[in-house]
Protein backbone atom coordinates (compact mmCIF):
# COMPACT_ATOMS: atom_id res chain seq x y z
CA UNK A 1 0.00 0.00 0.00
CA UNK A 2 1.21 3.49 -0.86
CA UNK A 3 1.53 5.63 2.27
CA UNK A 4 2.56 9.24 2.76
CA UNK A 5 4.23 9.96 6.10
CA UNK A 6 4.20 13.66 6.99
CA UNK A 7 5.43 15.63 9.99
CA UNK A 8 4.09 18.82 11.56
CA UNK A 9 6.31 20.95 9.31
CA UNK A 10 4.73 19.50 6.19
CA UNK A 11 7.81 17.49 5.24
CA UNK A 12 6.74 14.16 3.80
CA UNK A 13 7.86 10.86 2.31
CA UNK A 14 5.77 8.68 0.02
CA UNK A 15 6.46 5.00 0.71
CA UNK A 16 5.41 1.97 -1.29
CA UNK A 17 6.46 -1.42 -0.01
CA UNK A 18 10.03 -1.16 1.26
CA UNK A 19 10.97 1.90 -0.80
CA UNK A 20 10.65 5.66 -0.85
CA UNK A 21 8.90 6.68 -4.07
CA UNK A 22 8.69 10.42 -3.44
CA UNK A 23 9.81 13.17 -1.07
CA UNK A 24 8.77 16.77 -0.61
CA UNK A 25 5.97 18.85 0.83
CA UNK A 26 2.84 17.04 1.94
CA UNK A 27 0.67 19.06 -0.46
CA UNK A 28 2.87 18.15 -3.42
CA UNK A 29 2.91 14.44 -2.59
CA UNK A 30 -0.83 14.35 -1.90
CA UNK A 31 -1.40 15.79 -5.38
CA UNK A 32 1.05 13.36 -6.95
CA UNK A 33 -0.40 10.33 -5.13
CA UNK A 34 -4.11 11.10 -4.57
CA UNK A 35 -4.97 7.52 -3.56
CA UNK A 36 -2.25 7.20 -0.93
CA UNK A 37 -3.06 6.76 2.72
CA UNK A 38 -1.71 9.74 4.68
CA UNK A 39 -0.19 9.37 8.14
CA UNK A 40 0.38 12.72 9.83
CA UNK A 41 2.77 12.70 12.78
CA UNK A 42 3.51 15.32 15.42
CA UNK A 43 7.04 16.67 15.41
CA UNK A 44 9.82 16.09 12.89
CA UNK A 45 10.45 13.29 10.41
CA UNK A 46 14.14 12.47 10.15
CA UNK A 47 16.56 9.66 9.41
CA UNK A 48 16.84 7.24 12.32
CA UNK A 49 19.79 6.73 14.65
CA UNK A 50 22.56 4.18 14.94
CA UNK A 51 22.90 2.93 18.54
CA UNK A 52 26.62 2.48 19.10
CA UNK A 53 26.17 -0.01 21.97
CA UNK A 54 24.47 -2.82 20.06
CA UNK A 55 26.63 -5.63 21.46
CA UNK A 56 26.40 -4.38 25.03
CA UNK A 57 22.63 -3.82 24.95
CA UNK A 58 21.69 -7.05 23.19
CA UNK A 59 24.31 -9.65 24.18
CA UNK A 60 25.50 -8.36 27.54
CA UNK A 61 22.20 -7.10 28.96
CA UNK A 62 18.98 -8.83 29.99
CA UNK A 63 15.75 -6.96 29.33
CA UNK A 64 13.22 -8.38 31.82
CA UNK A 65 9.82 -9.56 30.71
CA UNK A 66 7.04 -7.43 32.29
CA UNK A 67 5.86 -10.63 34.00
CA UNK A 68 9.22 -10.74 35.80
CA UNK A 69 8.93 -7.21 37.16
CA UNK A 70 8.12 -8.36 40.68
CA UNK A 71 11.28 -10.44 40.85
CA UNK A 72 13.71 -8.64 38.57
CA UNK A 73 12.32 -5.14 38.21
CA UNK A 74 11.86 -3.42 34.86
CA UNK A 75 15.33 -1.99 34.17
CA UNK A 76 17.92 -3.78 32.01
CA UNK A 77 20.24 -6.08 33.99
CA UNK A 78 24.01 -6.35 33.57
CA UNK A 79 27.04 -7.52 35.53
CA UNK A 80 26.46 -9.72 38.58
CA UNK A 81 22.66 -9.44 38.27
CA UNK A 82 22.89 -10.79 34.73
CA UNK A 83 25.34 -13.57 35.64
CA UNK A 84 22.99 -14.79 38.40
CA UNK A 85 20.28 -15.52 35.82
CA UNK A 86 22.18 -18.24 33.89
CA UNK A 87 20.14 -17.57 30.76
CA UNK A 88 19.48 -20.19 28.09
CA UNK A 89 19.08 -19.43 24.37
CA UNK A 90 15.31 -19.04 24.63
CA UNK A 91 15.56 -16.33 27.27
CA UNK A 92 18.41 -14.59 25.42
CA UNK A 93 16.28 -14.47 22.29
CA UNK A 94 13.26 -13.09 24.17
CA UNK A 95 15.45 -10.51 25.90
CA UNK A 96 16.91 -9.39 22.57
CA UNK A 97 13.42 -8.98 21.09
CA UNK A 98 12.41 -6.77 24.01
CA UNK A 99 15.69 -4.86 23.75
CA UNK A 100 15.14 -4.25 20.05
CA UNK A 101 11.62 -2.98 20.73
CA UNK A 102 13.01 -0.56 23.29
CA UNK A 103 15.59 0.62 20.78
CA UNK A 104 12.90 1.16 18.16
CA UNK A 105 11.06 3.30 20.72
CA UNK A 106 14.11 5.60 20.63
CA UNK A 107 14.24 5.99 16.85
CA UNK A 108 17.02 3.42 16.38
CA UNK A 109 17.13 1.90 12.90
CA UNK A 110 20.63 0.37 13.09
CA UNK A 111 22.99 -0.95 15.74
CA UNK A 112 26.77 -0.95 15.82
CA UNK A 113 27.99 -4.37 16.91
CA UNK A 114 30.89 -6.68 17.09
CA UNK A 115 29.95 -10.00 15.49
CA UNK A 116 26.88 -11.25 17.36
CA UNK A 117 27.86 -14.52 19.04
CA UNK A 118 24.45 -15.70 20.24
CA UNK A 119 22.34 -17.14 17.41
CA UNK A 120 19.09 -16.32 19.24
CA UNK A 121 20.13 -12.67 19.53
CA UNK A 122 21.26 -12.46 15.90
CA UNK A 123 17.95 -13.99 14.80
CA UNK A 124 15.95 -11.48 16.86
CA UNK A 125 17.83 -8.58 15.27
CA UNK A 126 17.52 -10.00 11.75
CA UNK A 127 13.77 -10.55 12.06
CA UNK A 128 13.12 -6.90 12.92
CA UNK A 129 15.10 -5.57 9.98
CA UNK A 130 17.46 -3.48 12.11
CA UNK A 131 20.64 -2.81 10.18
CA UNK A 132 23.89 -3.97 11.74
CA UNK A 133 26.97 -1.85 11.15
CA UNK A 134 30.49 -2.77 12.15
CA UNK A 135 32.56 -0.90 14.67
CA UNK A 136 36.15 -0.75 15.83
CA UNK A 137 36.46 -1.24 19.57
CA UNK A 138 33.91 -0.48 22.23
CA UNK A 139 32.42 2.99 22.51
CA UNK A 140 32.87 4.86 25.75
CA UNK A 141 30.21 5.58 28.33
CA UNK A 142 27.52 3.46 29.92
CA UNK A 143 25.36 1.77 27.26
CA UNK A 144 22.01 3.49 26.88
CA UNK A 145 18.85 2.75 24.93
CA UNK A 146 18.80 6.46 24.09
CA UNK A 147 21.35 6.99 21.30
CA UNK A 148 21.46 10.69 22.23
CA UNK A 149 22.77 10.01 25.74
CA UNK A 150 26.31 10.97 24.73
CA UNK A 151 25.63 13.66 22.19
CA UNK A 152 24.47 13.38 18.62
CA UNK A 153 25.13 9.80 17.40
CA UNK A 154 25.58 8.68 13.82
CA UNK A 155 22.49 8.55 11.67
CA UNK A 156 21.65 6.38 8.77
CA UNK A 157 22.24 8.22 5.48
CA UNK A 158 19.30 10.38 4.38
CA UNK A 159 16.88 8.21 2.42
CA UNK A 160 14.83 10.66 0.41
CA UNK A 161 15.68 9.81 -3.16
CA UNK A 162 13.14 7.63 -4.99
CA UNK A 163 14.01 3.95 -4.80
CA UNK A 164 15.92 4.19 -1.52
CA UNK A 165 15.03 2.08 1.50
CA UNK A 166 12.21 3.50 3.62
CA UNK A 167 13.98 3.85 6.96
CA UNK A 168 13.25 6.80 9.23
CA UNK A 169 11.89 7.95 12.58
CA UNK A 170 9.58 10.69 13.84
CA UNK A 171 10.18 12.63 17.06
CA UNK A 172 7.62 14.79 18.85
CA UNK A 173 9.80 17.89 19.02
CA UNK A 174 9.83 21.22 17.21
CA UNK A 175 13.31 20.92 15.71
CA UNK A 176 16.72 19.25 15.92
CA UNK A 177 17.82 21.43 18.84
CA UNK A 178 14.86 20.30 20.96
CA UNK A 179 15.53 16.70 19.97
CA UNK A 180 19.12 16.99 21.21
CA UNK A 181 17.90 18.58 24.45
CA UNK A 182 15.04 16.18 25.24
CA UNK A 183 16.48 12.96 23.85
CA UNK A 184 15.26 10.14 21.66
CA UNK A 185 12.56 9.12 24.14
CA UNK A 186 10.45 11.65 22.22
CA UNK A 187 10.13 9.14 19.36
CA UNK A 188 6.57 8.59 18.16
CA UNK A 189 7.24 6.29 15.20
CA UNK A 190 10.02 4.20 13.66
CA UNK A 191 9.82 2.78 10.15
CA UNK A 192 12.25 0.21 8.73
CA UNK A 193 11.85 -1.33 5.30
CA UNK A 194 8.55 0.50 4.93
CA UNK A 195 7.12 -1.23 8.00
CA UNK A 196 5.87 0.76 10.97
CA UNK A 197 7.73 -1.17 13.67
CA UNK A 198 7.11 1.25 16.52
CA UNK A 199 4.28 3.65 17.18
CA UNK A 200 3.73 5.42 20.48
CA UNK A 201 0.25 4.59 21.74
Amino acid sequence: MLTIHADSRGHALAVEGERVVGAGDLAELADAYPRARVRQWPGILTSGFVNLHGTELLEETYHPDPREAGELGTEPLTGDALAALALDDVRWGASARRGVQRMLAHGTVAVACDALRRPAVADAVRRTGLDIVGRTGRPGGVPSLDPLAYGLPPRTPPRREPGSAARFAVFDVADEAELAERGAGTCVATVIGGRLLYRRR
